[in-house]
C-alpha cells in the first residue's frame, strides 16, 4: 500500500478545519494507527479515510489543553503567528520562533 507524504511537519502549528482548536504537531502516522473503537466513535458521515497521514497534536482551545489525533484532511496551517500555550510544549520543543517550535533533539 502506498502512503501519502505528510503535508505538515513536527513543530508546525495547525488548526482544525471544523472544530475550534489548534495545536503543534509532535508526531505523524503515515496512515490511521489508533484503535477501532476510537475510529468507530466518529459519526459515520464525518469519518476520515484511514489511508492518509494522521497527526498527534499538543492541542488547545478556549477551555483546555489536551492531545488530539487528527486526519490530514481535517487540518490546515495556522498562520496567525501566535504561539500555542500547551504546558507540555517545553518537554519536546524549544522556544517559539518564526512561527514554529524547533525540536529539542534530532534523530540520527
Amino acid at each position: 500500500m502506498e502512503h501519502s507524504r505528510a503535508k505538515y511537519h513536527l513543530g508546525q502549528i495547525v488548526r482544525h478545519r471544523k472544530h475550534p482548536f489548534r495545536g503543534v504537531v509532535f508526531d505523524v502516522d503515515p496512515e490511521f494507527s489508533n484503535t477501532e473503537d476510537w475510529y468507530d466513535s466518529i459519526p459515520e458521515d464525518n469519518r476520515p479515510k484511514k489511508e492518509q497521514p494522521f497527526y498527534h497534536l499538543l492541542a488547545e482551545n478556549d477551555q483546555s489543553y489536551y492531545v488530539a489525533y487528527v486526519s490530514e484532511q481535517n487540518l490546515e496551517p495556522d498562520n496567525s503567528g501566535e504561539p500555542v500555550d500547551h504546558p507540555d510544549l517545553p518537554e519536546l520543543f524549544g522556544d517559539f520562533e518564526d512561527g514554529i517550535y524547533p525540536l529539542h533533539f534530532q534523530l540520527n
